[in-house]
C-alpha cells in the first residue's frame, strides 16, 4: 500500500499542476474520478494485466471510457486538456494500475489547494446530520480551516468524540480523559 503511494504522488502532483496550469482542474477531476472507478474494475484490472497488451491499447481502451461518456454522439468530447498525454504516459510505464491512487491524491491536493481538510471524527453513539452540521463550525474555528467530515463509531471512546484533521488531534473523549488522569496519576 504504502509503495503504490510513494509511486503514484508523482503521478498526482504532476496532474494537479497539469490540470492548475490549464485551468481545468475541475474536467480533470471528474475524468479521473471516472477512470480511477474503471481502473478498480476486476474486468479492467485483468485485461490489463494481461501480457502482451500494448501500452498505446491499454491507453486507449481508457482514452474510449472518456469519449464514451463525456460527449454525446456526433459532438467532441470536452475532454481535460492534456489528460490523453497523461494516460499516455501512465501507459507506457505500466501505472494504469495505479490510477485509483493518483485520483486519491488529486483529490486531496485539490482539496488542500481549496482550503479544505478532512475531518475524521470518532464518536461513542451514532452522530445525527443535526449533530454533525452543529459541531463542524465549532471544529472549523478550532482547526482555523474549513472541514469536511467523515465519521465512524467506536464504543470504545465511551462518551465524547476525538477528532484529527492532518496530524492534529482534538480528543474530547471519556476514554481521553480517564487515559490523561491514568498518566497524571502515575506521575
Amino acid at each position: 500500500m504504502a509503495e503504490t503511494v510513494t509511486i503514484a504522488r508523482p503521478y498526482a502532483e504532476a496532474a494537479y499542476q497539469a490540470a492548475k496550469e490549464a485551468g481545468a482542474v475541475p474536467k480533470w477531476d471528474a475524468c479521473l474520478a471516472l477512470l480511477a472507478l474503471a481502473a478498480r474494475d476486476e474486468r479492467v484490472a485483468d485485461l490489463m494485466a494481461r501480457p502482451g497488451c500494448p501500452a498505446d491499447e491499454r491507453a486507449r481502451f481508457f482514452l474510449a471510457l472518456l469519449e464514451n461518456v463525456s460527449a454525446p454522439k456526433g459532438k467532441n468530447a470536452d475532454k481535460a486538456p492534456g489528460l490523453d498525454r497523461f494516460i499516455r504516459v501512465l501507459a507506457e510505464n505500466g501505472r494504469l494500475p495505479l490510477l485509483p491512487e493518483i485520483y486519491a491524491l488529486f483529490s486531496l491536493k485539490k482539496a488542500e489547494d481549496e482550503g479544505v481538510r478532512e475531518a475524521r471524527i470518532t464518536s461513542a453513539f451514532p452522530l445525527s446530520e443535526g449533530d454533525i452540521k452543529a459541531l463542524l463550525p465549532q471544529l472549523e474555528t478550532h482547526f482555523k480551516v474549513k472541514l469536511t467530515p467523515s465519521v465512524r463509531v467506536d464504543a470504545g471512546l465511551i462518551g465524547g468524540v476525538r477528532v484529527a484533521v492532518g496530524d492534529q488531534v482534538l480528543d474530547a473523549s471519556v476514554r481521553g480523559k480517564l487515559d490523561a488522569m491514568t498518566i497524571a496519576l502515575r506521575n
